[in-house]
């Protein structure tokens, strides 16, 4: 166990040196793994986790993801989905803001990256709000917390990882992200609501939408509407009546949402050639960095498997007499100390392979435990210093300062402690769904 202890402390040291997350795990996991046991063997071991992890066919869900958010994102759906959320809700003070962060959660459902929605909705909700008046504190801090909504609500990359990581049903990770996800976007109305009760400047009322153009408006999202209904209703059945029998595995979704979005996007006039190029291309990117992380997280997890280091903290915890919820809120706690310095991917295939065999030993649900892994990585995602999703926005928008959405993201993760701390006290939120899978 003391040796693990030392590899984990070394990776933290390398990772705040600027070493890239997935070489400084790789570097520490291969050197473990000799001190553990032979230098060949490790050698050895390395290279058989590079091979599987290319060869490994549920693995292609991950690309597949990507690639159907980068046509969506392509495909303009953005714009509808913002203009549905606004013609029901911008008629209220701060009703841009909610129209924000609804525009987000839908976008996130298709897309399934928070930093994609937060960059995308930028572009379409950010002009809208300044034009009428808008605090930019408001502003950017609902789209850098709506856009973390993208690693919760169905189909998410994370929870994939996730799964792919522990071994546990994708599908029952996907189900039991809804309900934790709406209660995410309606505690998020609520800080905005609190936000322009306080300042009312900071979220004046916009113009009232007719009947008629809220008809209409819906007649413009039956392209995300059916995409959601092809990718969700097939993974769990829904389509599964006579005379069709369609079931999907999670790759099969992924593809089936992949395809479906380069069509939406194809019929729309969106896609040149040299734009499937670049979707081609950042996916091929986004994949290649992401299989790095993970092939260095599986050889610094084989490493702390060999060490003891799961096992001994189970021991430790044994031996201390401490309740299991004791346990679990120390973890959490962890977890947010330790969003304020790592991105939210490296955070995760970092600390699961110590913290899950913990976890479910415990007799805690490994799917319960996967959900309130990304609500805390959600958090991460908005808290100062690293706080990515307000990094993204910064990148895109230009002229206003990371204090300033910081500050204006503060309401925001109030409320998401808020919420980790119902779903961690009432479990049933999060496992009703998956509980009533067949």
């Amino acid at each position: 166990m003391i040796t693990s202890t030392i590899g984990f402390i070394v990776v933290l040291v390398l990772v705040l040196l600027r070493m890239p997350i997935a070489i400084a795990m790789g570097v520490v996991g291969i050197i473990g793994y000799g001190q553990e046991t032979t230098l060949k063997a490790s050698i050895s071991m390395a290279g058989r986790l590079i091979i599987d992890t290319a060869q490994d066919y549920g693995l292609s869900v991950v690309p597949l993801f990507i690639l159907m958010g980068l046509f969506v994102n392509k495909g303009g759906l953005s714009r509808e989905l913002y203009r549905v959320s606004y013609v029901f809700l911008g008629h209220f003070r701060g009703g841009l803001a909610m129209a924000t962060i609804m525009a987000c959660g839908g976008f996130a459902a298709i897309c399934g990256s928070s930093l994609a929605t937060a960059a995308t909705m930028s572009k379409v909700a950010l002009p809208e709000m300044r034009k009428y008046g808008y605090s930019d504190e408001l502003s950017t801090a609902s789209i850098a917390a709506g856009g973390t909504l993208g690693i919760l609500i169905p189909p998410s990359v994370i929870l994939v990882i996730y799964g792919l990581l522990t071994e546990t049903s994708i599908g029952k990770l996907f189900i039991a992200g809804v309900i934790p996800g709406i209660i995410g976007i309606l505690f998020y109305l609520a800080a905005v609501r609190f936000i322009v009760m306080r300042n009312s400047a900071a979220g004046p009322a916009g113009e009232v939408s007719s009947w008629k153009e809220r008809f209409e408006a819906f007649k413009d999202v039956w392209a995300v509407s059916a995409l959601f209904i092809l990718v969700i209703g097939g993974l769990y059945g829904l389509f599964n009546f006579w005379p069709i029998h369609l079931t999907f595995s999670p790759t099969e979704a992924a593809g089936m949402g992949a395809a479906g979005a380069f069509f939406i996007a194809l019929s729309r006039g969106q896609l040149s050639f040299n734009d499937i190029k670049t979707v081609l291309i950042e996916t091929s990117h986004t994949t290649a960095i992401l299989f790095s992380v993970m092939i260095g997280a599986s050889m610094f997890s084989n490493f702390v498997n060999l060490a003891g280091l799961p096992e001994g903290l189970l021991s430790l915890v044994n031996q201390s007499g401490v309740s299991p919820m004791t346990v679990m809120f120390s973890i959490i706690i962890i977890y947010i100390l330790l969003g304020c310095v790592f991105e939210s991917l490296s955070m995760l295939l970092l600390t699961v392979p110590i913290f899950f065999p913990l976890v479910t030993s415990l007799g805690f649900n490994p799917v319960w435990f996967g959900i309130v892994v990304v609500v805390v990585t959600e958090i991460s995602l908005i808290t100062p210093p690293v706080g990515l999703n307000v990094f993204v926005l910064k990148g895109v928008v230009g002229d206003v300062s990371t204090g300033t959405i910081f500050r204006g993201v503060t309401p925001f993760w109030v409320v998401d402690i808020l919420r980790l701390a119902l779903i961690v006290l009432v479990p049933w939120l999060v496992l009703a769904l998956p509980n009533s899978m067949l």
